[in-house]
């Protein structure tokens, strides 16, 4: 059976705080490690209220002091924003205090809207056209020394952090193809270009010294319960944030409502259900055979499950309940 692993932005609830987020993710990724979990990631996004993971490698570095063997890592880091050797320090540095433990996921997107993106990084189109040649030189300044070499990360060198390329689209498929790198699929909330892009970097996929064949990893949002009901239930919240979103009024993580009726329209309805297409919500035996279908639709070689639940106890139960689904499907393969 494939790893399974964690996506998590920290979510801030209404009525909470950052520092309960950021508590609640720790807590979060040592259940995961405790039931199995290969990777728990965070996500860089800005200026929005209902995420509290803006400054990834500091919530990185947060959640790995806390666990003890489960990968921890950023899913992703968005290069746009940042220099090469800036990220290159930074994951150097979380490599030399968790030693093989760190994964750096990096993606193309600012993870913001436009007018933050421009107080990130003041050309955000020079920045994204940059991003092949950012990418190949953040792995070299992390790669072993060489005799000669001008700029060198301190930390950084000779840390050989493994690197994801991270996609929503058929552009990062191509290049992590073309670099030989491994690919993960934003399919939880991205779901039109999932399999023409797999199809696209297995096709087209080079071996490099970083991995000889092609690895996949796929996303879905989820929510399991011991009822399909009161999965539904559970998953109304990131329902209700997705509508925010596409409303243009994003705000923290709101509790769940007892029906979506009369706060969708219709039209949002359906774009929900189109977002959240592979999303695996419900009960023991609906998860189970959800994540097969998905399994076996991409044969991909990990998943990667973002719970955006409100209560932290039903998060955790749900964590659970996806190990004992992984188990279930093992014992059947």
């Amino acid at each position: 059976m494939v790893p399974f692993s964690i996506l998590d932005l920290s979510p801030v609830i209404e009525g909470g705080t950052v520092a309960q987020s950021l508590a609640n993710s720790r807590r979060l990724a040592q259940e995961a490690e405790a039931h199995g979990y290969e990777r728990f990631w965070l996500a860089e996004h800005h200026g929005m209220r209902g995420i509290a993971s803006a400054a990834t490698s500091l919530v990185i570095q947060h959640v790995a002091s806390g666990t003890r063997s489960i990968r921890v890592g950023s899913g992703g880091i968005m290069l746009p924003n940042h220099s090469p050797l800036v990220i290159a320090e930074q994951f150097g540095t979380l490599e030399a205090l968790f030693p093989g433990r760190i994964d750096l996921g990096l993606g193309r997107a600012p993870g913001t809207d436009m007018a933050t993106a421009r107080a990130l990084r003041r050309n955000m189109e020079a920045a994204a056209d940059n991003f092949p040649q950012d990418v190949v030189e953040l792995i070299g300044l992390m790669a072993p020394l060489k005799p000669d070499q001008r700029i060198v990360a301190v930390p950084g060198a000779g840390s050989e952090v493994p690197v994801w390329l991270l996609g929503s689209s058929h552009y990062s498929a191509h290049l992590a193809a073309m670099l030989g790198l491994p690919f993960a699929f934003a399919s939880h909330f991205a779901p039109d270009m999932l399999l023409s892009a797999l199809e696209i970097y297995r096709e087209r996929f080079e071996p490099s010294q970083h991995l000889d064949r092609p690895h996949v990893m796929v996303g879905v949002m989820g929510a399991a319960a011991e009822t399909d009901a009161e999965a539904d239930h559970l998953f109304t919240s990131m329902q209700q944030s997705f509508v925010r979103l596409r409303r243009g009024t994003p705000d923290a993580f709101p509790p769940p409502l007892a029906s979506m009726d009369g706060f969708w329209s219709e039209q949002e309805r359906i774009m929900v259900g189109h977002t959240l297409q592979y999303a695996v919500v419900g009960g023991p035996d609906k998860v189970r055979r959800r994540i097969a279908e998905f399994l076996s639709l991409t044969k991909a070689d990990e998943l990667i499950v973002s719970m955006p639940i409100f209560d932290m106890d039903a998060r955790l139960k749900s964590v659970r309940l996806f190990a004992e689904a992984r188990q279930e499907l093992a014992k059947a393969a």
